[in-house]
């Protein structure tokens, strides 16, 4: 397990209370781990990457990512991980990126 990953189960209940309950006020944007990105498209069978907008159980904003094979499919099993470790901004901003306040 990578010190990057969540279970399965984490992952569905994050995005289920995403679903169900989004966030009234979204976060700017995420930053992604470099490390967690490498080591997942470095995975085995991996083409892509597909992300998945969440909400964990304390109420931070997440997007949490799974690799993605020649297909289109999610790769999710035992040999391919479920990637967390974004971080959301605020409180991670650049603040002077044109993009962060268009």
């Amino acid at each position: 397990m990578s010190k990057y990953s969540i279970s399965l189960s984490d992952a569905k209940n994050w995005v289920k209370s995403w679903r169900t309950n989004p966030p009234t006020e979204l976060v700017k944007g995420h930053l992604i781990t470099g490390e967690a990105l490498s080591e997942l498209l470095a995975t085995e069978g991996v083409v892509d990457v597909r992300a998945y907008m969440a909400v964990d159980e304390t109420g931070t904003q997440k997007l949490i990512f799974v690799g993605v094979d020649a297909n289109g499919k999610d790769l999710i099993d035992d040999n391919h991980l479920i990637y967390d470790k974004t971080r959301p901004c605020p409180s991670f901003c650049d603040p002077t990126s044109p993009i962060f306040n268009p």
